[in-house]
């Protein structure tokens, strides 16, 4: 199992997750809990990712999965970077699967990050791999995978992510999630795809110090999950038709609420509620062969992470997608209680 294997990877730190993956400098009080680990590519895989959100190519949160996303790949392959950023001009939150054509930044991006009267479509002009485009997560995450991708990658990417987006996205939410709505239009494309989200933090700058701690323990799960999900060469690393959709608990290190890696637990969950006599049962877990549902997982008192199978329409995938799922990350998954 994964977790009984972790406790040989770091020598400098208390071991938390099996990839080469520092998002904590070892100088923070905050590296008891989430240390440091350099190790080569015997313990991943690398994959040409793809990555957007709903909140803003500027918000904390994606910069930081950013960082961690990089810092991985760059271990696993240090000749060059294989995560690109194409990422909303502006905050497009709750605009689900809109689309649109990029349009003149009339005021300019989110926090300032690039000045009024920008072109529609932009990127940082110290890492090109950092690209905004003023219109929907639909249209960026497009954006990224049909232009950005062949551009970079010389093809399509591997893997697309999509957050972890400021506030949770289940159960009704999910139809309205520009996150989710990112996530579904890569799968349309071809393009394996996660949705993460999480219950902790507000919108804020990339550039704000200190980086927030949730920001932090967010990206690192988002990696985790990723990593476990891709560290074998073996594809599709999902069915076709496939995503996932993946909500991070309240972490708050003021309050010691979920700070340690040991106090995490990832559900395999359903978005919606089975209706009786007419859903099909899930895939057999846990001694059942109905899944809890997202809402029933996060508001669980403890450190509970949901990871439901989604389809095309932004509903529950049927019991075989969920089985793929249930064998490629068996080592990560837990029962509640």
């Amino acid at each position: 199992m994964m977790r009984s294997s972790l406790a040989g990877v770091a020598s400098t730190a208390a071991t938390l997750f099996p990839y080469p993956f520092q998002a904590i400098s070892s100088s923070q009080q905050k590296s008891a809990t989430l240390p440091v680990i350099t190790v080569g590519s015997l313990y991943g895989n690398k994959v040409d990712i793809v990555m957007s959100n709903d909140d803003g190519w500027a918000e904390m949160n994606i910069r930081a999965f950013y960082d961690a996303l990089n810092y991985y790949n760059r271990h696993i392959s240090p000749a060059n970077s294989s995560v690109v950023l194409s990422a909303p001009a502006l905050n497009m939150s709750g605009t689900g699967s809109l689309n649109g054509t990029a349009e003149l930044v009339k005021d300019g991006c989110q926090f300032g990050s690039c000045p009024a009267s920008s072109p529609g479509i932009g990127f940082n002009s110290s890492d090109p791999h950092l690209n905004y485009v003023n219109a929907f997560p639909v249209t960026a995450m497009s954006y990224g995978i049909t232009t950005l991708s062949p551009k970079i990658f010389g093809g399509p990417p591997d893997f697309a992510v999509s957050g972890p987006n400021v506030g949770s996205n289940f159960d009704i939410q999910v139809p309205f999630s520009g996150t989710v709505g990112a996530a579904v239009a890569a799968i349309n494309l071809g393009i394996p795809a996660i949705s993460f989200s999480g219950k902790s933090g507000s919108q804020i700058s990339y550039t704000d110090e200190p980086v927030p701690f949730y920001a932090k323990a967010y990206a690192e799960l988002a990696v985790w999950i990723t990593f476990t999900l891709t560290r074998h060469p073996i594809k599709p690393y999902l069915p076709e038709g496939v995503w996932l959709n993946v909500n991070f608990p309240t972490v708050d290190w003021d309050t010691k609420t979920c700070v340690n890696y040991k106090e995490f637990k990832f559900i395999l969950s359903r978005i919606y509620p089975a209706i009786p006599f007419v859903d099909a049962p899930d895939v057999k877990t846990c001694g059942s062969d109905r899944l809890p549902t997202e809402r029933s997982v996060l508001e669980r008192s403890g450190c509970y992470v949901s990871i439901s199978v989604g389809n095309k329409s932004k509903l529950d995938a049927g019991e075989a997608a969920q089985k793929v799922v249930l064998e490629k990350l068996s080592d990560l998954l837990s029962c509640l209680p």
